[in-house]
């Protein structure tokens, strides 16, 4: 079975979409509230109900150029149709931002086969305070869950809490963690857990890292030596590089993206904490703006809230 088979196995199960339904309240309630204004008194989508929906979109996180695509869009179809009443713009709306993830996300990861790699390297990149820590731990459950054998790497040595936090996760979830000292070379501790991994025939390495957003040449130099001296044990780690951004943040979590692509290869995104936060179109403008795969979604504070980033499901949810 794929290392992430077992994702897609669990989250189309009912409870993970109560999840997600849950956890987009806040973000339905503030998008849909404001699209009713949009289309106050009026029968038909004409300029006034775009430029407001344009408004809408922008407000909700979605961002400029990503809002302007999903407008042109719309903007054809009423052309082409005619008429267009304002009782479709939600079935219109939900279409073209399912069309425009499919685009983007092509590429889906439940396609990537795990037997390629063992250990299978991930290499956890985001400022402090995005739930970095949280989502390793709770990535790590699911895996072990599947009887994958799972260690974990303490490499953001800049911070005491950090290394402590990494520890009590590996006690709850039941997996080994590689640890030095505060202060300790983040490289040494990647090395360590890469050479035991493989001493101990692991399946899965999550590497944390430092979450200091320092100016573009430090990331790049930290994130780079410690993929260099992983690539000494293993040629081809890290396999993934997944960048963590809090969706509460909204404009910020694109300033971020923005910084640590720039910084360093990140194939994969996970985008937290969207169930205490009106911001969840910030999905879809990052998705879209960067093109590179959301693969996890935290929709909750439980230790299942970690969601496979379903497109449709998310799209189907936002539109309920």
């Amino acid at each position: 079975m794929g290392l992430f088979d077992f994702f897609k196995k669990k989250e189309t199960a009912p409870e993970a979409q109560e999840a997600l339904d849950k956890g987009l309240e806040k973000t339905k309630e503030g998008f849909f509230s404001k699209i009713t204004k949009a289309v106050a008194g009026k029968s038909t989508i004409d300029d006034d109900v775009l430029d407001n929906l344009e408004e809408v979109l922008v407000t909700s996180d979605v961002g400029v150029s990503t809002t302007l695509k999903i407008i042109d869009r719309i903007e054809q179809r009423v052309a082409k149709d005619k008429y267009l009443s304002t009782s479709e713009l939600n079935h219109l709306l939900r279409d073209e931002i399912q069309l425009l993830l499919a685009e983007n996300n092509s590429n889906d990861f439940r396609q990537f086969e795990y037997g390629q790699h063992k250990p299978y390297v991930i290499m956890v990149v985001g400022v402090n305070g995005v739930g970095k820590t949280t989502t390793i731990g709770k990535l790590a459950h699911k895996l072990k869950a599947e009887n994958l054998k799972v260690v974990l790497g303490a490499a953001d040595t800049f911070r005491a809490a950090a290394v402590e936090q990494i520890k009590l996760w590996g006690e709850r979830v039941g997996v080994r963690v590689v640890a030095q000292a505060m202060g300790s070379d983040p490289a040494s501790v990647a090395y360590d857990t890469l050479q035991s991994a493989v001493a101990n025939g692991e399946d899965v390495v999550i590497i944390d890292t430092a979450g200091r957003l320092h100016n573009k040449v430090g990331l790049m130099n930290e994130l780079g030596k410690v993929k260099n001296v992983m690539q000494k044990v293993i040629p081809s780690a890290p396999h993934e590089i997944l960048l963590v951004l809090d969706g509460s943040t909204g404009q910020n979590a694109f300033e971020q993206c923005k910084q640590f692509t720039e910084a360093t290869d990140v194939n994969a995104l996970a985008i937290t904490k969207l169930d205490g936060t009106a911001k969840g179109g910030v999905v879809i403008g990052i998705s879209d703006q960067f093109k590179i795969p959301v693969k996890y979604i935290g929709v909750g504070e439980g230790m299942n809230d970690l969601q496979l980033f379903d497109k449709k499901a998310f799209v189907d949810s936002l539109f309920k």
